[in-house]
């Protein structure tokens, strides 16, 4: 046996040689761990987000600056205003071509229409001719001072006449055709109208509503209308009107203004209408 240890040592060699081993080995390590470096690789888990991530954002700028350039709908410019062109006339159209929107450097060339055409420039020094209506018919009867004979007559101006009406109850008594203290206050106010333009003539028309009458002295609405345009023209040539500018007429119900099935527009109806109409030559 102590040669078989001899040989191979004792057993407590035998056990002792892997620790040696290692006692070699980590002494080799700390040998050359000057000169080695272990190097580690980190593993990519997440890193295509990353990359995906960017080109969406890229897109997006893209995006952005391309809606910057092109500016809101119709903008050829990305200025904000459209730009327009105008085709030139075609020489066998009749009519002028309408503007064709279109992207171009060129500015617009305007349009000509019938009345920039019919529009001529006005001379130096010298204002261009208004273009105005004729004066409307309170101008025309300027003279007559309309605007001062009161509220309690109802005055219509045309081109040539003027018409003015005057309530039956202001003027005369119920079934009667004699003015009353205030008609003649009335036709007092409206006298200085009347004598403003002597070669005017004036037509006095008497009208009723269509209840009838019959009375002794004014059997039907026509001898009552007739009656009441009498003698407002009476008054009228007493006061200083000409009686060969006058003439008086009486229509009874045959010229409504309103329904004659109510009240109220049967008392519209009831009226003495003064007219001042201009003379026609040779009238």
């Amino acid at each position: 046996m102590s040669n078989l240890d001899a040989t191979l040592g004792s057993p407590e060699a035998f056990q002792s040689q892997p620790l040696q081993q290692a006692a070699r080995g980590k002494a080799a390590g700390r040998r050359y761990s000057r000169w080695h470096l272990e190097t580690t690789v980190p593993v990519e888990e997440d890193g295509w987000l990353l990359t995906y991530l960017d080109v969406i954002t890229l897109m997006l700028v893209m995006m952005v600056v391309m809606l910057s350039v092109a500016g809101p709908p119709g903008d050829a410019t990305g200025k904000g205003e459209p730009t327009t062109t105008t085709m030139p006339p075609d020489p066998l159209a009749t009519t002028t071509p309408a503007s064709v929107q279109s992207p171009s450097i060129l500015p617009p060339l305007p349009v000509t229409t019938a009345s920039t055409q019919s529009a001529t420039p006005a001379p130096p020094g010298k204002e261009p001719e208004s273009e105005t209506p004729q004066a409307p018919a309170e101008e025309a009867w300027a003279s007559l001072k309309l605007d001062q004979i009161g509220e309690n007559v109802a005055i219509t101006p045309g081109e040539d006449s003027v018409r003015f009406r005057i309530s039956n109850e202001l003027l005369f008594g119920s079934g009667d055709a004699n003015l009353s203290n205030g008609g003649n206050g009335v036709l007092q106010k409206l006298l200085p109208t009347l004598l403003a333009d002597p070669e005017l003539r004036l037509v006095v028309e008497g009208h009723t509503d269509n209840i009838p009458i019959q009375t002794t002295r004014y059997p039907s609405n026509w001898e009552l209308s007739t009656g009441r345009a009498a003698s407002v023209a009476r008054y009228l040539i007493e006061h200083g009107v000409p009686p060969q500018r006058v003439q008086a007429s009486g229509y009874a119900d045959t010229r409504p203004l309103g329904s004659k099935e109510n009240p109220v527009d049967r008392a519209i109806n009831r009226r003495v209408e003064l007219v001042l109409e201009k003379t026609k030559p040779g009238g």
